[in-house]
C-alpha cells in the first residue's frame, strides 16, 4: 500500500490545500478503503468560498467530500458482510446513537450524526478513508465507481420523491435544473411520474434536462413574476402539477413552488436558501397544499443500487468533467464557475476510470 495518503483539506473559509495525512487504522466496525471517485458537491463549494452553511462552521481544518465510492483494502475484526476488494458506495451519514430517530428509521434526522464533510467531520475527498461497515454499501459488477459516487446525490432525489409521494401518473414540477434537479427527473420518471415540467435560468441545463427526459422544460428570467411562471407552468402541462420539488432555494422560486401546485398536492423543499423566506403561506393553507421538507436521505442506497444496476436510472451523462485528486483545485475552482454538471475526482492514481 502507497503510505501516502493525499487529503482535500479546507483550513478555513478560501484556503483548500491539498496534503498528506497518516493513513488511518479501521477499528472493529469499520473497513479502510482506498477511495476512487468522489463528486464534488455545491456544499463543498459551499464551505470552501464561505467557510460555513448556516450552523455549521469551520473552525478547523476538515477534509472535503462525500460523494463517493472506493475498494476495500482493509476490514475491521467484527466486520462479516465485507472483505478486501469488495467495491463500495458510501452512504456519509452514520448515525452516532440508537435514539428515537434511529428507532423510527429516520436516522437522517439525529441531531449527533457523523456525516462526511460537515464540520467537525471529515469526508473522502483523499486516497484512503475507514468508514462504518454498515454504511458500505456492495456494488454489483455491472455498476460502476462513477455511479457508484453518484448514488450520493441521486439519494436526495430518491427521498425527495418520496417524502413528495411520486407515483404512477403523478405530475410533478421540479425547480432548478442543476445536478440535484436532474436526479429528481430521473427518479420521478422512475416512480412513475407521467409528466415533469423543469425549470432553470440557464438553456445549457434544460438541454440536459431533455436529454434525461423531461416533458418539458421552462426558461426563467430574472424578472419573471412566481405567479406568471406558475402560469407558464398550467399551461404547459394542461394543469396544474400534483407536486413541486422545490431545488433552488431561492425566495421567488419557493412562491412559484406553492403558486403553481394543484390544491390539495404537495410542494418539497430541497434547496436550500435564506434562513427566513417570505412564502405565500395562506394561499398553500386554504388550498391545502402540504410543505414538506427534506434533510439529506435515508435508506436509499439499497434502492438506488437497484435502480442501476437494472437499468432503470442512468446517472452516468451527468458525469461531464473528471479530474485527477492532484489537480482538485482546480476541479473545485471548475465546480464553482457551474461549468458542466458533476465534477469527479479520481483517487486512485493506478485506476482513472470510471
Amino acid at each position: 500500500m502507497a503510505q501516502e495518503n493525499l487529503s482535500v483539506v479546507l483550513h478555513s473559509q478560501g484556503d483548500l490545500r491539498l496534503e498528506n495525512r497518516p493513513i488511518p487504522e479501521p477499528g472493529p466496525n469499520e473497513v479502510l478503503l482506498q477511495m476512487h471517485s468522489v463528486g464534488i458537491c455545491g456544499s463543498d463549494v459551499h464551505y470552501w468560498q464561505h467557510g460555513r452553511i448556516g450552523d455549521f462552521v469551520v473552525t478547523e481544518p476538515m477534509v472535503l467530500g462525500h460523494e463517493a465510492s472506493g475498494r476495500v483494502v482493509k476490514v475491521g475484526s467484527a466486520v462479516k458482510h465485507l472483505k478486501a476488494g469488495d467495491r463500495v458506495a458510501i452512504e456519509p451519514g452514520v448515525p452516532r446513537e440508537m435514539d428515537e430517530f434511529f428507532k423510527n428509521g429516520r436516522y437522517n434526522l439525529s441531531p449527533t450524526i457523523f456525516f462526511c464533510a460537515t464540520p467537525p467531520d471529515d469526508g473522502n475527498l483523499c486516497r484512503y478513508y475507514k468508514h462504518s461497515a454498515n454504511f458500505c454499501y456492495k456494488l454489483p459488477d455491472n455498476v460502476t465507481f462513477e455511479e457508484g459516487a453518484l448514488i450520493e446525490p441521486l439519494s436526495v432525489g430518491i427521498h425527495a420523491c418520496r417524502r413528495a409521494g411520486v407515483t404512477l401518473g403523478s405530475s410533478v414540477l421540479i425547480c432548478g435544473a442543476g445536478p440535484i434537479g436532474l436526479v429528481c427527473l430521473l427518479v420521478a420518471k422512475a416512480m412513475g411520474a407521467s409528466q415533469v415540467v423543469i425549470t432553470d435560468l440557464a438553456p445549457e441545463r434544460l438541454t440536459m434536462a431533455k436529454e434525461l427526459g423531461a416533458d418539458f422544460q421552462l426558461t426563467v428570467k430574472r424578472g419573471d413574476g412566481p405567479q406568471q411562471l406558475a402560469k407558464s407552468v398550467e399551461d404547459v402541462l394542461g394543469a396544474q402539477p400534483h407536486i413541486t420539488i422545490e431545488c433552488t432555494g431561492v425566495e421567488s422560486s419557493i412562491q412559484t413552488a406553492i403558486y403553481a401546485t394543484r390544491s390539495g398536492g404537495v410542494v418539497v423543499m430541497v434547496g436550500l436558501g435564506a434562513e427566513m423566506t417570505t412564502i405565500p403561506l395562506i394561499n398553500a393553507a386554504v388550498r391545502e397544499v402540504d410543505i414538506r421538507g427534506v434533510f439529506r436521505y435515508c435508506n436509499t442506497w439499497p434502492m438506488a443500487i437497484a435502480m442501476l444496476a437494472s437499468g432503470k436510472v442512468n446517472v452516468k451523462p451527468l458525469v461531464t468533467h473528471r479530474f485527477p485528486l492532484e489537480q482538485a483545485v482546480q476541479a473545485f475552482e471548475t465546480t464553482r464557475q457551474g461549468v458542466g454538471i458533476k465534477v469527479m475526482l479520481k483517487c486512485d492514481q493506478n485506476d482513472q476510470k470510471p
